[in-house]
């Protein structure tokens, strides 16, 4: 069993206390898995008051989108530059790919680009200036940077969008699924964890077509990409509205207080994917509700007004 090194509670409680000023942060982003993940990189890179978006990881996934995890992985790359050239941002040295792979065994990594840039960021942060290292996907990127170098758990903060509310009857969540052992290195390894649960919390991120419309179409490229993703995702519109999960992640970041939270001990990811409880486990982070208004009010104004 792989051995992390240890963080005091003091610093591990500070690490965890929601997040002051301007940040740097890198995304973690299986971006062409869904139509929520384009949403949240745009938000994050329009956020420039509070974040410092240094790097952004394509992610593996496989589902109906992918013949494979590497090829999901691929997708993703691509659909991070398309979005990007209609902000007029250059990917040079900005994206990096990710893993071709899910995990197969909980203490070997699977070795990348994205992984690689991962560890020399965190090892260049200071215990002042940590990374905080935002993932909205499957975490392999970052669990295998953890298991390159362990080091780096000293050195970030993790904010992921992945499994359910821990009160939840169970975690049967993409993010967790595609990745159980990856999650696990996640929960286990005692790095700072700040979770954002998906059923409970970012399930809240109810949108529609004729809201978008109203507030993104016409206004610039980014916009209307945007629209035209959320508007081809599905063909009846009548009476639907779509979780647009992943901004939650973004959402904390800009304002802890839309995205209410409590400290709670990591706890166990079961093969059954359900929560177990250690009392004895460090401590995490945990998000318990999500101010849907506030976040859709200030992504709206940000992307329109670019």
């Amino acid at each position: 069993m792989m051995k992390f090194p240890k963080i005091e509670m003091d610093t591990l409680l500070k690490r965890l206390e929601p997040p002051k000023g301007r940040i740097r942060m890198v995304l973690d982003t299986d971006t062409y898995n869904d139509i929520d993940d384009q949403f949240a990189l745009v938000y994050a890179l329009t956020s420039k008051e509070k974040l410092d978006v240094e790097s952004i990881y394509a992610a593996p996934f496989l589902n109906k989108r992918s013949t494979s995890a590497a090829d999901g992985m691929e997708k993703s790359y691509q659909e991070i530059i398309r979005l990007l050239n209609k902000m007029n941002i250059s990917p040079e040295g900005l994206v990096h790919k990710g893993s071709n792979q899910f995990l197969t065994n909980y203490n070997e990594p699977i070795d990348s680009e994205a992984a690689r840039d991962l560890i020399k960021r965190a090892m260049d942060s200071t215990e002042d200036s940590p990374l905080y290292v935002v993932s909205i996907a499957a975490i392999t990127n970052v669990a295998s940077a953890i298991l390159i170098e362990p080091e780096i758990i000293n050195k970030i903060v993790v904010v992921w969008l992945g499994g359910h509310s821990l009160n939840w009857p169970d975690t049967m969540e993409f993010n967790v699924e595609q990745d159980i052992l990856a999650a696990r290195v996640i929960f286990d390894s005692g790095v700072p964890v700040i979770q954002i649960p998906c059923m409970g919390v970012a399930s809240h991120l109810l949108t529609t077509e004729s809201e978008l419309e109203k507030h993104l179409s016409g206004k610039n490229m980014i916009g209307d990409a945007l629209v035209e993703i959320f508007k081809n995702f599905k063909s009846d519109h009548y009476g639907w509205a779509r979780e647009i999960w992943d901004i939650a992640a973004i959402a904390y970041l800009i304002n802890p207080e839309w995205v209410p939270s409590t400290i709670v001990h990591s706890p166990i990811l079961t093969d059954q994917f359900t929560w177990s409880t250690d009392t004895r486990r460090h401590f995490m982070r945990t998000a318990s509700f999500i101010k849907r208004n506030k976040v859709f009010k200030d992504m709206f104004e940000k992307i329109s007004t670019l």
